[in-house]
C-alpha cells in the first residue's frame, strides 16, 4: 500500500465484500470513507498518497469525536455509537496507534534530547519544537497517535 491510489484500490474492495455481507453499517462507514479520499484527491488534482490518505482518515475520526462529545452533551447515545462504530472501521485502515506509556517516554526522550542540544531543559516556548520532533519520530517508527495527547504529555513534561 505504499504507491498512489492503493488506499482507494483497498477501501473499494472492501465495499464489496462488505456489500455481499449484506453489513449496511460497514459499507456505510467504507463508503464515507472513499469519498473523502476521492474529494482530497479531486481537489489535490493527483492521487493520494499514502500520508495524505492517512491524514483525510485521522481527520474524519477527529470529527467523529467531536461528535460524539456534542452527542453525549445533547443525551443521544444511539448517535454516539454509531459514530463510535464509525470510528472502529476507519482505525482499521489507519496504523496502529501508540499507547499513552509509549508516548510519554517518546515525548520525555524528546524533551531529553532537546535539553541536551540547547543546554537547558527546555520551557512553554520550545512547545513547538517538542511537538514537531515528536511527530516526526511518530512518523518515522509507522505509529499514530492525536496531536491533542502528544501536547497533553507534552505540557506536563516540560512543566
Amino acid at each position: 500500500m505504499n504507491d498512489r491510489g492503493a488506499m482507494e484500490t483497498l477501501i473499494s474492495q472492501q465495499i464489496t465484500a462488505a456489500m455481499k455481507a449484506r453489513d449496511q453499517e460497514r459499507t456505510g462507514t467504507l463508503r464515507l470513507i472513499k469519498t473523502a479520499l476521492m474529494n482530497k484527491a479531486i481537489e489535490k488534482r493527483e492521487p493520494l498518497t499514502q500520508a495524505e490518505s492517512e491524514q483525510v482518515l485521522a481527520s474524519m475520526i477527529k470529527q467523529r469525536r467531536d461528535s460524539i462529545e456534542q452527542f453525549t452533551k445533547g443525551n443521544r447515545p444511539e448517535l454516539a455509537a454509531r459514530e463510535s462504530a464509525e470510528i472502529v472501521v476507519i482505525e482499521e485502515f489507519l496504523p496502529k496507534a501508540a499507547d499513552e506509556n509509549a508516548l510519554a517516554s517518546m515525548v520525555n526522550e524528546t524533551v531529553a534530547e532537546l535539553a541536551a542540544s540547547i543546554g537547558h531543559k527546555p520551557g512553554g516556548k520550545e512547545m513547538g519544537l517538542v511537538m514537531k520532533a515528536v511527530q516526526a519520530k511518530l512518523q518515522a517508527s509507522g505509529m499514530r497517535a492525536e496531536g491533542r495527547t502528544v501536547s497533553e504529555l507534552a505540557k506536563k513534561a516540560l512543566a
